[in-house]
């Protein structure tokens, strides 16, 4: 069995979506994960900002926007009977009974799960239509999350084998990412990587042949094509590797999708839906090569510099240091330490006030923003030479603010200004993989 996820812009028109109906059913048994429809979800997250203010008259107005857009799609889609309509008509109907009642966060998550059900509806219509037997697998009757938001592995296994089980033989099985239900029964989501989340936990539970990501780009590229020309895709990934490249910015993959694959020892393959016969990138176990292979930067960074009131670290300082973060629930991406004082990044600047504050009882602290990670990632174990030289080489002309080598054997992470960003992303394109491949 494989699971194959498709992402917002692979269902995001009719023609898309019968391109999916028929790429999904190539062979048989396979299950079948779909995000909303791009843009749903931006729209069912505008209504309920509108709702929040008591603004009816524009969630209104932004849901009839909506309907009108899944109208002409279903007209598209299947050729004028708008008969299809009617499967979508409850999400829209669940919608608007929110216009009359409080709104909460519990209602909004209930309109945010409408996206996913009814790309589902219209993807079940469509094959359905087409012959293709389809078994419904709702993410509601299975996904949960436990108390402290971690997915309910032995739930999610039980309930997901009983209902494959309740639908034996079917050509395909559909169902949605993103959405499940919380530790109380109450509508939810998986937030983190979403549907691409979804798919992963789905393998881990079935002990899947292999996880497929489909977007809309050939797999996992080099660098940042948005920034850099003539990027290619690295056709092979070790877990390690890619987990690193999802966290430092690399948009394609989410980092949480990747550690239940990697548990489970299930290879994980990002193709692209405009171009299936693209190779596109294989993630696994796989052995070292010795290479570099791409470059990913991590924007909206803050460094804050933190030294000891002392001359020398004292006994426990940086007990203190992380204590005050952990204190303030604020993750640490990146770390150099001298002998009097220590340097740290973050991506969240919410309570960086407050920590400010309490990092000046004890020590000095100064404070850079507008920052960026770079993350040069590949085969980075400290015997393999040469490798931080051709880094730092490719830098020589761009001001580093700081260094972290060492804490893994995939990365070297350097931190430099927002607006130096491209210029390192094109230096480290030049110097480390202008005579390279796809790797």
């Amino acid at each position: 069995m494989q699971i194959l996820k498709f992402g917002g812009t692979s269902v995001g028109s009719a023609g898309r979506i019968a391109s999916v109906a028929a790429l999904a059913t190539r062979e048989r048994g396979n299950i079948v994960v779909l995000s909303a429809m791009s843009g749903t979800t931006n729209s069912l997250v505008e209504i309920s900002e509108y709702l929040y203010k008591g603004n009816v008259p524009g969630a209104q107005e932004t849901l009839n926007a909506l309907e009108t857009k899944y109208r002409a799609v279903v007209d598209e889609l299947f050729c004028g009977d708008s008969t299809a309509f009617a499967r979508l008509e409850p999400s829209f109907r669940l919608i608007r009974a929110f216009f009359c009642e409080p709104f909460g966060e519990s209602a909004e998550k209930e309109i945010l799960a409408q996206g996913e059900l009814m790309s589902t509806a219209l993807m079940q219509e469509c094959m359905s239509r087409r012959g293709i037997a389809v078994g419904m697998l709702p993410a509601l009757d299975y996904m949960r999350t436990l108390d402290n938001g971690e997915p309910d592995m032995a739930h999610i296994g039980t309930r997901l084998r009983r209902l494959l089980a309740d639908n034996p033989g079917c050509d395909v099985y559909l169902t949605q990412g993103y959405i499940c239900r919380n530790s109380h029964g109450g509508i939810d989501n998986l937030k983190r990587g979403g549907s691409d989340y979804t798919a992963s936990l789905i393998g881990a539970v079935t002990d899947a042949d292999e996880i497929q990501i489909w977007t809309d780009i050939d797999g996992m590229h080099n660098n940042d094509p948005r920034f850099v020309p003539d990027t290619a895709p690295v056709h092979e990934l070790h877990f390690e590797e890619a987990a690193e490249l999802a966290y430092f910015g690399a948009k394609i993959l989410h980092p949480s999708c990747v550690l239940p694959a990697k548990l489970h020892n299930i290879p994980v393959r990002l193709l692209n839906t405009m171009e299936p016969q693209a190779k596109g990138t294989l993630i696994f176990n796989a052995p070292p090569t010795g290479r570099i292979k791409a470059v990913a930067a991590k924007d909206n960074i803050t460094a804050i510099k933190i030294k000891s009131g002392r001359m020398l670290l004292a006994y426990g300082f940086l007990h203190k240091v992380f204590e005050t973060f952990e204190n303030h629930r604020t993750a640490i991406d990146m770390m150099a330490t001298s002998e009097v004082g220590v340097s740290v990044t973050v991506d969240n600047d919410a309570r960086l006030e407050a920590i400010v504050d309490d990092l000046k009882e004890f020590a000095t602290v100064t404070v850079d923003r507008d920052m960026v990670i770079i993350a040069v990632v590949g085969d980075l174990e400290w015997h393999n030479r040469g490798f931080e030289t051709a880094v730092l080489g490719a830098l020589s002309d761009i001001p580093v603010r700081m260094v972290s080598y060492g804490g893994s054997d995939y990365n070297i992470s350097v931190l430099v200004r927002s607006c130096d960003k491209v210029k390192a992303l094109k230096a480290l394109s030049q110097h480390l993989f202008s005579n390279q491949e796809g790797a």
